[in-house]
């Protein structure tokens, strides 16, 4: 019998224009801190972004923005709060610090829950932060939400790349749109990375050298955004802003001929 919230999913997913899926092969690359600075900065130049946690067991975002304490509102449904122009969304709200081990079905049908719940409105981009490596919840949003386009991160480690081939493999072979690949906690002057992922066809967007004053800033938001780190993701933002924005053009010169 059809799940009746895959309807209600793809109504609220179609009023929104964007799905970024950021994603690793291995945890401890700085993807959950990619993601809350990447949704900052696109909130600052004035997107309407949304940024949602989908790390179930271990989400660490409200880390970053400070947003432990903040609350979202029912109005038929569930309203994100907005912490510095982002709409953000995560589990911890309801979790607190209690450990939440779930399984396949659990986690299928949790993804289900907070998909038909949350009402994004309008958003230009939603960022979604993906709990490392592929497992059962990768592969429900690769179901459940089509249309999503991946960004994927690294660390140097050639172990940590050796997960992120098999990962961008995977959405090769299904025909998933990767944006590109960045190569974070860079400290060597090396070419590795870049190399791997050209050599998979792949975009290469950048690199974000280790920033050794970066802990210090985690929750709080001006002092963030004033990092290396920071400017650095910046400078991929806007690579990563062009190619999407140039395929949204794409999709509404397809409409048009249709």
């Amino acid at each position: 019998m059809l799940d009746p919230r895959l309807s209600i999913i793809n109504e609220k997913l179609s009023e929104i224009k964007k799905i970024i899926v950021i994603s690793s092969g291995k945890g401890g690359v700085g993807k959950s801190l990619i993601a809350s600075t990447m949704a900052l900065l696109f909130a600052k130049e004035g997107f309407k972004t949304g940024l949602l946690d989908l790390d179930f067991t271990s989400p660490t975002t409200h880390v970053v923005l400070n947003a432990k304490n903040l609350k979202p509102k029912e109005d038929k449904g569930i309203v994100p709060p907005e912490i510095y122009g982002v709409k953000y969304m995560s589990l911890i709200f309801y979790l607190g610090d209690q450990i939440s081990p779930l399984r396949g079905s659990e986690l299928s049908n949790a993804l289900l829950e907070i998909l038909a719940v949350t009402q994004w409105g309008g958003l230009d981009i939603l960022l979604i932060d993906m709990p490392p490596g592929i497992s059962d919840l990768m592969l429900d949003v690769l179901k459940y939400m089509r249309d999503a386009n991946f960004l994927i991160v690294t660390s140097s480690s050639k172990m940590s790349f050796e997960t992120v081939r098999k990962l961008l493999m995977l959405l090769k072979d299904l025909n998933v749109v990767v944006i590109g690949v960045i190569e974070n906690i860079k400290m060597a002057d090396s070419t590795y990375i870049k190399r791997e992922v050209e050599a998979l066809g792949e975009s290469f967007l950048g690199e974000i050298h280790f920033d050794e004053k970066l802990e210090e800033t985690l929750g709080k938001i001006e002092k963030l955004l004033e990092t290396n780190f920071a400017k650095e993701v910046e400078n991929i933002s806007i690579r990563v802003k062009e190619i999407c924005m140039g395929e949204l053009q794409k999709k509404k010169m397809g409409r048009k001929i249709m």
